[in-house]
């Protein structure tokens, strides 16, 4: 289907709760490609077409995105059986680079990070740039698809009666945050460093892995950046030094943002609340994860955390109040 004889393939070890089976796909003389199979059927074709068709257009447009390539067929998506089971395959370009993790999270030798922050600002204001201009023609599901009453009453514990009720006010008050053409539109939806490589030569970002990207507000990427880059202060005994950090790096993020994209001011006070909307989509991930493995739901340390924050309405990932521990980040045993 795509002309991949004499390739090398080897896979990529899944993360929990991955969705995919994935490859990398090297040949000597030829760009090392990735090969993806979606198994599970909690995602439709239209679904794969919406996400196959929006990366394709950030990519032609100027996005710094890893291409999807097209079949033999000419088809972004192709479709096989094996043992009365369907498979969704893509293919994609390997992004130039490695990850900030492959490096230890050691940044260019010689360049501050406040480049990368930067950098990581300015990728996602192009991103969501492009979006601004975006007309699908096979339309990814919306925010409240997913996040609604209905599906959180079906997914997490009865046990759970305050989270609950917490995560259905969150919801009602996003449901009154204005959505306009500057405001409301594709989103990545799991903008992080474990979804994009750097190019160590120029510091370029590649993104990747669309998987999850819907209708959403812009603001809810952009908290997703702010609560990512709490790692590098995470084991700072004193939370004013967290704070003025965590201010000097999302002002670097957002000079990257301004310069591909316009927010207004009154949008970016919104922080807080999308910053909940990022523990909301954290905490429904981790149910999903224990219920498509067939266990039991219980709660580590870490979803203990965020729970915790949601039920109590503490803002900012907790990171700035007591319940935070610099000996044991983003844990909390009740």
């Amino acid at each position: 289907m795509y002309g991949l004889n004499g390739y090398e393939f080897g896979q990529i070890e899944a993360h929990e709760g991955g969705r995919n089976v994935v490859y990398t796909c090297e040949k000597a003389g030829a760009g090392p490609k990735i090969l993806r199979f979606a198994f599970l059927p909690d995602r439709s074709r239209e679904d794969f077409l919406g996400e196959l068709e929006y990366i394709r257009y950030l990519y032609e447009h100027g996005g710094s995105v890893a291409n999807v390539l097209s079949s033999r067929n000419g088809n972004l998506l192709e479709e096989i059986t094996h043992d009365n089971h369907s498979y969704f395959v893509s293919l994609f370009d390997k992004a130039a680079g490695t990850m900030l993790a492959e490096h230890q999270y050691r940044y260019r030798d010689g360049v501050p990070i406040t480049e990368y922050y930067y950098n990581s600002g300015k990728v996602l204001g192009k991103l969501h740039q492009l979006s601004k201009e975006y007309t699908p023609v096979h339309r990814r599901y919306g925010f409240f698809d997913k996040f609604n009453p209905a599906y959180l009453d079906e997914l997490i514990p009865e046990s759970l009666t305050l989270l609950k009720g917490k995560l259905i006010e969150l919801l009602n008050t996003l449901r009154e945050v204005e959505v306009n053409r500057e405001t409301y539109g594709m989103l990545h939806f799991d903008y992080n460093d474990g979804n994009y490589s750097i190019d160590y030569d120029t510091g370029q970002i590649t993104v990747y892995d669309f998987d999850n990207c819907c209708f959403g507000w812009y603001m809810f990427d952009l908290a997703a950046l702010w609560t990512h880059g709490v790692g590098w202060i995470q084991f700072e005994p004193d939370s004013a030094k967290r704070k003025e950090f965590m201010d000097e790096y999302f002002a670097t993020v957002l000079a990257g943002y301004r310069s591909e994209t316009g927010i207004e001011s009154a949008v970016l006070e919104q922080l807080p609340l999308f910053i909940q909307a990022t523990l909301m989509e954290s905490v429904v991930d981790a149910f999903e994860v224990m219920r498509n493995n067939g266990g039991e739901p219980e709660c580590d340390e870490r979803l203990s955390f965020l729970i915790k924050c949601l039920e109590d309405d503490i803002l900012y990932n907790g990171f700035f109040d007591e319940i935070y521990s610099c000996d044991e980040p983003f844990e909390y045993e009740g």
